[in-house]
């Protein structure tokens, strides 16, 4: 199978089993969602919708699907995959591209808890608390990895930065080592073993505990989730690393496959993973 790869959203996106049409589609998908959604772009959507003055404002369709799906995984997730913690991922410091961060003498500043609770959508018109800094890609990237799936009309695979969706039996890579055989669906890892930067000698990284608007601190280097889609992998195993020892269980309760990988020790597998495996 012929495997494409470029650069998009901050990571190297892989492309398996697409038609060269089929690729230059999805090549121009993950490009205009990275304009669209980007932090770090000043004539991005997300940028001019959090600039905004006013309290309400007209956002384009794309826009609204993902502010939707957001709010939505929000929900889900009793708060712990905010989509307000822009605020709280620069406080952290992330406020730039990745690759142009550089370690920095002064510690960080507190963040803004989560509040997603105070956005409203309806249509085409999203409503904010001004001030308010949304943060979109806790979903972007999954979804865009779905929807750029469904560009091929055969068995293929997509994946960005780890984050997996395929059609078709493929070997997939875990980022601790080691890999997995997934036949259908989508898979995804969150961790802080590589989105992660010094201040004040501190490591911080990008994964936000909206109850505190700090970087979390837990027992995990990183979690993967087997779903049905990439983005429900994605918000699964961000709020699974979240909860800290109860991730395990949480996502059982949820009939949902999960991988813990924690510093000096075996993977902890829940019921769900191991089950996976012996199928």
């Amino acid at each position: 199978m012929k495997v494409r790869r470029f650069a998009a959203m901050g990571c190297t996106i892989e492309v398996g089993g697409a038609t060269d049409a089929e690729a230059r589609r999805i090549e121009r998908l993950f490009a205009q969602r990275d304009r669209r959604f980007s932090r770090f772009l000043e004539n991005s959507e997300l940028n001019r919708v959090n600039d905004a003055a006013a309290r309400v404002v007209s956002v384009s369709r794309e826009f609204a699907r993902m502010a939707e799906l957001a709010l939505r995984s929000a929900a889900a997730t009793d708060g712990l995959v905010d989509p307000t913690l822009g605020d709280a991922i620069q406080a952290a410091g992330y406020d730039r591209d990745f690759e142009r961060l550089e370690p920095r003498p002064e510690p960080v500043a507190p963040g803004e808890p989560g509040r997603w609770h105070a956005v409203r959508l309806s249509g085409l018109l999203l409503s904010r608390p001004p001030g308010l800094l949304l943060d979109l890609n806790g979903v972007v990237k999954g979804q865009t990895v779905d929807d750029a799936l469904g560009l091929i009309d055969g068995e293929g695979f997509v994946s960005a930065g780890g984050d997996y969706a395929g059609k078709g039996q493929h070997a997939v890579g875990l980022p601790s080592g080691g890999a997995v055989q997934v036949t259908h669906g989508g898979l995804a890892t969150s961790g802080v073993t590589k989105r992660r930067w010094l201040r004040a000698g501190d490591w911080q990284h990008h994964l936000i505990d909206p109850r505190t608007g700090r970087p979390a601190a837990g027992p995990w280097l990183e979690v993967t989730v087997s779903a049905a889609t990439c983005v429900q992998a994605d918000v699964a195993a961000k709020a699974a690393f979240l909860l800290g020892t109860e991730g395990p269980a949480w996502l059982q309760g949820r009939g949902l496959a999960g991988r813990f990988v924690r510093t000096g020790g075996d993977p902890v597998l829940n019921d769900a993973w191991r089950e996976a495996l012996a199928a």
